[in-house]
């Protein structure tokens, strides 16, 4: 298994993650007791778990027994995965989901990636994975019938264009506004297009990004939105000649999160965000963060 606590040396752009926790269920005493040794036995076996988040999972049902399985789409995109290969440990998401079955007590090879759709994972019924990480946005529409984690990663939306576009002068939401976008279907992007930027055109919906990106390049759109780090990594190496010219949260006084998603009710879910808490206070997600999604530019917020 890699280890985890390795040095990293990327310089710091994006904030780490807010502290969030959640402790496992405590498992019921065989045995009867009284109330004061119930409710100290109680008290312990939920300090156990919430300080064990292998002792939690280890009583977690499992699509396949004794093997974490993990879902994501594919494509899966850099800065998130490398190489199209999430098995690799690479990119932002696959060390996160490596260091979280890491802390359930799975090594690497108890550990299993099944691909799954964007739009499919959030859908309500049985999953085919123990949890899925894939930058899903915990809304609460989806909340209604998928469980999330507490959030990995906060996120804010970024537009990009073309250097020579007409937008790369613009500093506000209400100029955007004036101009045709284009965002990929299901996605927060989408949304935030929608509910907070309000064009006077209706945005163009694309499959997947790879369609937006070559939409951007054809010039059906003037611009198309992603989270920040997706932005700069389409900028820097996808589309030659275009830029990122601002960002903004999706939601006005929110920060959006993305989070690693479950089957309803699945009682794993208490036990990743033990890990979550675990990795958070010893430093691992703000190394991983900089070392996948650090980056020098500075981007302006629209207002």
């Amino acid at each position: 298994m890699r280890s985890r606590r390795t040095a990293l040396l990327a310089p710091v752009l994006l904030t780490a993650l807010a502290t969030a926790f959640s402790a496992c269920a405590p498992v019921e005493d065989d045995e009867p007791a009284t109330a004061t040794d119930g409710a100290s036995a109680s008290a312990g076996t939920e300090d156990d778990a919430a300080s064990d988040p292998a002792a939690c999972a280890a009583d977690a049902p499992l699509v396949q027994d004794g093997t974490l399985t993990i879902g994501t789409d594919s494509p899966a995109y850099e800065p998130w995965f490398v190489d199209n290969d999430p098995t690799n440990g690479e990119g932002y998401e696959s060390a996160v989901a490596y260091a979280v079955a890491e802390e359930l007590g799975f090594t690497e090879d108890r550990v299993s990636w099944v691909t799954v759709p964007f739009n499919s994972s959030y859908a309500p019924g049985k999953k085919k994975f123990d949890l899925d990480i894939n930058q899903v946005s915990i809304t609460p529409a989806r909340e209604r019938v998928v469980d999330f984690s507490e959030g990995y990663y906060q996120a804010a939306q970024a537009v990009i264009t073309l250097e020579d576009s007409p937008l790369s002068g613009i500093s506000t939401l209400e100029e955007l506004a004036g101009h045709k976008l284009g965002a990929q279907t299901g996605t927060t992007s989408l949304t935030a297009i929608r509910e907070i930027v309000q064009p006077a055109e209706d945005p163009l919906v694309f499959e997947d990004t790879n369609a937006a990106k070559q939409a951007l390049k054809n010039g059906q759109v003037e611009a198309i939105l992603a989270d920040l780090p997706t932005a700069f990594y389409i900028s820097a190496v996808e589309i030659e000649g275009s830029t990122i010219i601002g960002q903004f949260q999706p939601e006005t006084g929110e920060q959006e999160e993305f989070g690693m998603l479950f089957e309803k009710g699945n009682p794993l879910r208490d036990c990743v965000d033990a890990a979550l808490a675990s990795l958070r206070e010893d430093g691992t997600l703000a190394d991983i963060e900089q070392q996948w999604l650090s980056d020098t530019v500075s981007v302006p917020t629209l207002d």
